[in-house]
């Protein structure tokens, strides 16, 4: 069954803890968390003290993207927090196998992360080893971004090659992930989609979360 995370970083940060009850009325299955550095990307996002803090407030696990140079650093920083999965870039890795055995170790999910620019060939050593692959289908840093339409391709061949080699390890997407985008991947659906701006923290007082959740997955459900 696919699963909805919710990305935090779209929602209103000065009422956040109402926010999480809206996200647990909808049925969300987990909080999307981007760690951002300045470095690797151009922006800055969610420390991990304020995590802690969100977690205090809601029973959804949590799902944290180091979008960040140095992840071996970041996974020191965040694990704490025992979140479900932790992603890290793979362009950003002078060793990856070293640290997904590291949040192995830590009985953290470990999931591999690449741009759009990025070739899936840069993945494929890995995808054996991580039970998560997160394909980003805008470049990482802002939302609000035009979904990519060649990642669409990107799935399409990380679906073979998984089917091909009978592994299950579970690919994600994030980036203008909404209804239209949704049809657009039809017979390659991922596992798991990351709701932001476009199809979930709207300005649409008309509708609740659960309204749009709901008619995301009516989305999956027609094209499964």
């Amino acid at each position: 069954m696919e699963k909805i995370a919710a990305s935090l970083m779209c929602a209103d940060m000065l009422n956040i803890q109402k926010e999480l009850e809206y996200l647990e009325q909808a049925g969300c299955d987990l909080l999307h968390l981007d760690v951002m550095d300045g470095v690797f990307v151009d922006n800055l996002a969610l420390g991990p003290e304020w995590m802690a803090s969100v977690q205090k407030k809601t029973s959804l696990p949590f799902d944290i993207h180091l979008a960040t140079e140095m992840p071996e650093k970041y996974i020191e920083m965040f694990r704490f927090l025992q979140p479900e999965i932790i992603s890290f870039h793979v362009e950003a890795a002078a060793n990856p196998i070293l640290l997904i055995n590291r949040l192995k170790k830590y009985g953290i999910q470990a999931s591999l992360a690449f741009n759009p620019a990025t070739l899936v060939e840069d993945v494929l050593p890995y995808i054996a080893e991580v039970d998560q692959i997160l394909l980003m289908t805008v470049p990482t840093g802002f939302s609000g971004q035009d979904f990519r339409k060649e990642t669409l391709e990107k799935l399409r061949q990380l679906k073979t090659i998984l089917a091909k080699r009978g592994l299950k390890t579970r690919i994600e997407i994030d980036g203008n992930i909404n209804a239209q985008t949704i049809s657009w991947m039809k017979t390659i659906m991922p596992d798991i989609f990351v709701l932001g701006t476009s199809a979930l923290f709207q300005n649409n007082a008309a509708e609740t979360y659960k309204q749009r959740i709901d008619q995301i997955r009516q989305t999956i459900d027609n094209y499964r």
